[in-house]
C-alpha cells in the first residue's frame, strides 16, 4: 500500500504520533527553564513527562504505521533528536547548574556527557535488530536524577560520569524495555512499577521517602543485571 492509499484518518493519526514525539523538546525546554530557576520539582516533572512520551511514542508509531503512511519523515531520526536533547543536553545543564561534581570539573563533565552521547546516538547499530541498545544508552537524565536525590559525594559523581561515559564504548547490550523479547513481560512489569514509584518520588521532591528511592534503585540493579546477562547469552548463542 502506498502513502496515497491511506485514509485521511490514518494520515492524521500518523502525523499526530510524530507531533507527540516532537513535543518532547517542549518539555525539555521547560526543564531547562526550571533548572535555571532552581525549581527542582518542576525540572523533575517536565523530565518525567518527556520520558513518558519516549516510552509510548514507539508503540503508537508502530500502531499508526508511520513509516508507511508518512515515508518522507524519518521517525527514528526525530526520536533520536528529541532523546539527545531531553536525555543528554538537559541532564548536562542540570549537572552544571546543580553543581553535582566538583566545580573545577563541571564544564568538563558536561562536555564529556554530550560528546560521548553524540557518538552513541550516531552509531548505525546503536539499536540492534534484536532490539538492544549497544553501549550505555545515555540515560544521563536518570544518572543525574539519582545523584541529586541521593546527594552523593561530588567526587563520586565525577567518577560515575567518567565510568558511564566509558560504558558507551563497551559493547554491552542493554535492554530496550518495551521491545527486547527476552524476559519482556517481567521487564515491562518492573519498568511500569518503577515508573509509578518514580512519579511518587517526584511528588515528594526534593525529599522523597528513602524506601521509595531504594525500591526504584532495585529496578536499576535489575536493568543492568539483565542487560549483562543478555549480553553473555547473546555471545554464547
Amino acid at each position: 500500500m502506498t502513502a496515497t492509499q491511506f485514509t485521511f484518518k490514518q494520515r492524521v493519526f500518523a502525523w499526530g504520533v510524530h507531533l507527540f514525539t516532537a513535543s518532547g523538546v517542549i518539555w525539555g525546554f521547560l526543564a531547562i527553564q526550571a533548572t535555571q530557576r532552581h525549581q527542582w520539582w518542576m525540572l523533575a516533572a517536565w523530565g518525567a513527562l518527556a520520558m513518558l512520551i519516549d516510552g509510548f511514542d514507539g508503540i503508537l508509531s508502530r500502531k499508526a504505521r508511520v513509516r508507511e503512511v508518512i515515508p518522507q519523515i524519518d521517525g527514528s531520526l526525530l526520536d533520536n533528536m528529541v532523546d539527545y536533547f531531553t536525555y543528554v543536553i538537559v541532564a548536562a545543564f542540570f549537572l552544571y547548574e546543580a553543581k553535582l561534581v566538583p566545580p573545577p570539573f563541571l564544564l568538563a563533565a558536561a562536555i564529556l556527557m554530550m560528546l560521548t552521547s553524540a557518538y552513541q546516538f550516531s552509531q548505525v547499530d546503536a539499536k540492534t535488530e534484536e532490539h538492544y541498545f549497544k553501549g550505555f544508552p545515555s540515560y544521563w537524565n536518570l544518572v543525574v536524577f539519582y545523584m541529586f536525590i541521593l546527594q552523593t559525594n561530588p567526587w563520586l559523581n565525577l567518577l560515575a560520569i567518567v565510568i558511564f561515559a566509558i560504558l558507551i564504548f563497551v559493547p554491552i547490550f542493554y535492554v530496550y524495555p518495551s521491545r527486547t523479547l527476552r524476559l519482556r513481560r517481567l521487564t515491562l512489569s518492573l519498568t511500569l512499577l518503577w515508573g509509578v514509584v518514580t512519579v511518587v518520588i517526584i511528588t515528594q521532591f526534593p525529599h522523597p521517602h528513602p524506601v521509595l528511592v531504594w525500591l526504584s534503585l532495585l529496578y536499576v540493579v535489575y536493568y543492568f543485571a539483565i542487560s549483562i546477562y543478555n549480553t553473555l547469552q547473546r555471545r554464547a548463542g
